[in-house]
């Protein structure tokens, strides 16, 4: 008896793992096929939200440019401890014009991606240690910190002895 139900415990144990690996699915699906429905100067705003539904993003500096992206990712092999692998990755940027009509659109996948070239120049900070406003700034700390002084005439007393 024990036999049997031990048996039947691990048989319901194992029937409920998956062998299929677990995938994650993040914005649009089907975004490659879907973006064949847009006709560039015909399709307007309200037919890209009725295909695609509302955009991820949207650009920060035009409102006018929409962008879609499809995201799936699955648990890599055992040997690298079940971390994520992105398996698909695309972007479809839309840009409409300003009578709402597609004016162009563009899409990127995983491998174009990987071939866009990233600026390598950064923005210097506006100030140096030795300027005015870092003098100045440091001054103010000082005058909030301690604004009668006192901390600087215990420094002055424990130097003269």
């Amino acid at each position: 008896m024990f036999k049997l139900l031990y048996t039947f415990f691990i048989f319901i144990i194992l029937s409920n793992c998956s062998l299929k690996p677990v995938v994650k699915h993040h914005g649009v699906p089907s975004l490659e096929k879907k973006k064949d429905t847009l006709i560039v100067n015909k399709t307007n705003k309200n037919e890209i939200i009725k295909f695609l539904g509302s955009p991820s993003t949207k650009s920060k500096f035009d409102n006018d440019v929409w962008i879609y992206i499809e995201r799936k990712q699955t648990q890599s092999k055992l040997k690298n401890f079940g971390k994520m692998k992105i398996f698909k990755n695309d972007v479809l940027v839309l840009e409409i014009n300003k009578y709402g009509i597609l004016k162009s659109k563009e899409f990127y996948n995983q491998d174009d991606m990987e071939n866009i070239k990233i600026s390598k120049a950064t923005t210097q900070s506006g100030f140096q240690k030795n300027s005015f406003i870092y003098e100045f700034m440091s001054s103010m700390r000082q005058k909030i910190d301690d604004p009668l002084g006192q901390r600087a005439e215990k420094r002055k007393q424990i130097m003269k002895r």
